[in-house]
């Protein structure tokens, strides 16, 4: 849940206070290198002896069109938080498109479940409330891993509060509320891990330094999409809990 991540900050710096990062981990932009390994350690034993097998499971109870529709779901209920980003960046075409994704699936697409928008010609890009620090010149800060988060450097972890109040369903209040929102964050953990899974397990089979190869691409991919590169990219996150 999003109250755990500056309890999860805290710790982390804390602990990582007591080292002393080599050159290696200073050029890396990773002065806590020692106390990450341990805690993304600990993410990828979680992902190998609880996602894993919770993911069997969702795959072999739930067919893959109802997947897919469950991902346009969650897709469409995030579309605010991209489309805010989008206008705060000054990107008015991302901005129509993103708009005109909410309108589509919402209505046609029986409330996401169908992506119609894409196949009006009008694809899924992501966005967040990092990129738009990024863009507006923020630094990332020093690498960060979090407990069942994963990679979340403090100008994300920081920003993703941020998002939360560009999504709708944070403030609204209508009966129901509550089981709506656990609901949602239950499908959008099975959904993330169901997407990511396979990336996960290409990446760690072919890597050297699982941890290090999870580093490069993660950061790879935040500055691509700061400099308006490509919107979405190879890289290894938990899900967002």
């Amino acid at each position: 849940m999003k109250v755990l991540r500056p309890t999860a900050l805290v710790l982390a710096l804390l602990v990582s206070a007591c080292t002393t990062p080599s050159p290696e981990s200073l050029a890396a932009n990773d002065p806590w290198e020692e106390t990450n390994r341990d805690v993304f350690a600990f993410d990828v034993w979680i992902e190998h002896h609880i996602a894993a097998p919770v993911n069997d499971g969702y795959r072999a109870v739930v067919p893959e069109p109802a997947r897919e529709g469950l991902h346009n779901v969650v897709t469409n209920l995030h579309a605010p938080i991209v489309l805010a980003n989008d206008v705060l960046q000054a990107r008015p075409k991302k901005a129509v498109n993103t708009l005109a994704r909410i309108v589509l699936n919402s209505t046609i697409g029986l409330g996401g479940l169908i992506d119609v928008a894409s196949k009006f010609g009008i694809p899924y890009h992501d966005n967040d409330f990092g990129v738009t620090l990024g863009q507006s010149g923020v630094a990332e800060g020093s690498y960060l891993v979090l407990p069942l988060i994963g990679p979340l450097p403090p100008r994300d972890l920081l920003a993703s509060g941020v998002d939360g109040v560009f999504d709708p369903l944070s403030y609204a209040r209508f009966p129901g509320r509550n089981v709506l929102q656990l609901s949602r964050s239950a499908v959008r953990i099975l959904d993330t891990v169901d997407q990511r899974r396979d990336e996960f397990e290409s990446i760690e089979r072919t890597s050297v330094d699982f941890y290090a190869s999870t580093r490069n691409l993660y950061r790879q991919n935040r500055n691509a999409k700061i400099r308006g590169g490509a919107d979405d990219g190879a890289f290894v996150s938990l899900p967002d809990l």
